[in-house]
């Protein structure tokens, strides 16, 4: 029985050996990438269980007592002031969920509604929040059964959490709403707990405001958006390699001593790896004689360290945020001993102002892309090459318009770099009077990571032509590792030099083979791991 199938009726699957335990302690990144992309299963450890089941006894004494407090027994945001009588507080966490699962426009990715969800579940494993064991053990139950909500793309403003976004996953636990079965079937949430063997749970005090006060949606985000960024950096460096070989550059400038000078340590990493992938290149030796009359390359091919080292180290900064925020236990109010306090750690800013930050290396390393790909098409810049690549220059228009698609692109992710954070609407009547708008930024990045994607897999395909066709004029061969990659690209269906054909389709295999490591792990099976 596999690990799906034998998920008792609470969601829990003490047994199942490849599921990510969610416990008091904070999650690791690739861990919420498994879940979230991966589709890998989830229980809860025997330690969060404890920690859930001493904070709710502290919410139900405060339940019981007279004095108002704050998310138990009050309503929310500015209607704090009222105290709600015991018999409607059932209603009271109801009319909360329902009335805050707002949302608007298109469906958002699964991948992003189950980092939300398990991140959620994550702080509610911490024992702050004050829910009941049977509500987390469902919220489990349905990342574990692949039963994902409808997440709407517009609702949050990133303060008081991804209020929108969770109040429709906390929908689902009601039995309400719409959600997608693990094979993608749209469908009411409540028929979908029932073919799992699932229980919709009615809310009781508190546990509405904890399923939905956090930063969730747009720390998940971070946390994929880091994970495609490590490889796109590594993937960067090999199309600069290729580039800097196939435009007859030098890689001189490269030496670690040279780096030494400036000990950025993402631009040492960046430079080595030029060093290791440009190793052996029959290209790279067939200028360096006496008779090279050039003294520096262009900035694109010298300074391609410098820039991707930046973003490098940028990542590492936003990873060191991802980090204290998984860390976290982000709710409105918290467990603390035994009371309940409020606090303002719900607020998005340390997440949206990195979200925004990596929104500008992006765009930069792109930027720098599409300059390489297109001194390969200028006559005057390419050192021999025919114009645009073309077999036929006239007849022919070669990668011509490759390159506008990734103008196109670059243009587009430079607009994308515009911080989201610096803007705050006022919400609540004036309580909630500045917001992070982080999701807002965590969704321009997400499309920023794309644009990478596809601007880096053009500037491979130009650079793989080019090589062919040096190859051919100075019969030497490319490095190892950029060969190795010439050679995926065309047993992958992405052909050499030759006359004009259809190149939407060659651009979108060159896409699929950047995005899944294909193009990295193609040069790394020869020199091994990249920095």
């Amino acid at each position: 029985m596999d690990d799906m199938e034998s998920v008792s009726s609470n969601g829990v699957d003490p047994g199942a050996r490849s599921a990510v335990e969610v416990g008091v302690g904070p999650l690791a990144p690739d861990q919420v990438v498994a879940v979230a992309r991966g589709g890998a299963g989830v229980r809860l450890g025997e330690d969060a269980l404890a920690a859930i089941d001493r904070a709710r006894a502290v919410v139900e004494g405060l339940a019981a007592a007279d004095t108002p407090a704050y998310g138990v027994s009050t309503g929310f945001g500015a209607l704090a002031t009222r105290h709600i009588p015991t018999e409607m507080r059932a209603r009271l966490q109801r009319s909360l969920v329902r009335s805050h699962a707002a949302g608007s426009g298109p469906e958002i990715e699964r991948e992003v509604v189950r980092a939300l969800m398990l991140l959620r579940l994550s702080t509610l494993a911490t024992g702050r929040t004050g829910v009941r064991r049977e509500t987390a053990a469902l919220l489990a139950g349905l990342l574990h059964h692949g039963i994902t909500p409808v997440v709407r793309e517009h609702g949050s403003l990133g303060c008081s959490g991804d209020l929108a976004p969770l109040s429709h996953c906390a929908l689902a636990l009601m039995g309400e709403g719409e959600v997608r079965d693990a094979s993608g079937t749209l469908m009411p949430a409540a028929d979908a707990l029932a073919a799992a063997g699932l229980e919709p749970v009615e809310l009781a005090a508190k546990e509405g405001l904890a399923l939905i006060n956090g930063t969730d949606g747009m720390l998940g985000m971070l946390v994929l958006a880091l994970h495609d960024l490590r490889v796109l950096l590594r993937t960067a460096d090999v199309a600069a390699a290729m580039s800097v070989e196939g435009l007859l550059g030098t890689d001189r400038v490269f030496a670690p001593e040279l780096q030494a000078i400036r000990p950025h340590p993402g631009q040492a990493d960046s430079a080595a790896n030029l060093v290791r992938l440009l190793a052996g290149s029959g290209v790279v030796a067939s200028h360096r004689t006496p008779d090279c009359t050039r003294v520096q390359d262009a900035y694109s091919l010298r300074c391609a360290p410098q820039v991707h080292g930046a973003a490098r180290d940028t990542a590492d900064h936003a990873a060191r945020v991802a980090s204290w925020e998984l860390a976290s236990a982000v709710d409105n109010p918290v467990v603390v001993e035994d009371r309940v306090e409020s606090n303002g750690n719900f607020h998005g800013a340390p997440v949206a102002y990195v979200l925004d930050f990596l929104a500008i290396p992006v765009a930069d390393v792109a930027s720098m892309s599409e300059r390489r790909t297109d001194r390969f098409l200028d006559r005057a810049r390419n050192h021999g090459l025919p114009p645009f690549l073309a077999d036929d220059p006239g007849v022919d228009s070669g990668l011509m318009i490759a390159q506008y698609t990734q103008a196109a692109v670059v243009s587009e992710l430079k607009r994308l770099a515009v911080p989201a954070s610096v803007d705050s609407i006022p919400s609540s009547a004036m309580q909630e009077d500045h917001v992070s708008m982080g999701w807002g930024a965590a969704r321009k990045l997400r499309r920023a990571v794309d644009g990478l994607a596809r601007v880096v897999a053009i500037e491979v395909m130009t650079a793989a032509r080019a090589l062919d066709l040096r190859a051919a004029a100075l019969g030497v061969s490319p490095s190892p590792a950029t060969g190795a990659v010439v050679d995926l690209l065309r047993s992958s269906g992405v052909a050499g030099p030759g006359p004009d054909r259809h190149l939407s389709p060659e651009i979108e295999t060159c896409v699929d083979l950047v995005r899944s490591r294909a193009v990295l792990a193609a040069a790394t099976s020869v020199i091994g791991d990249l920095a």
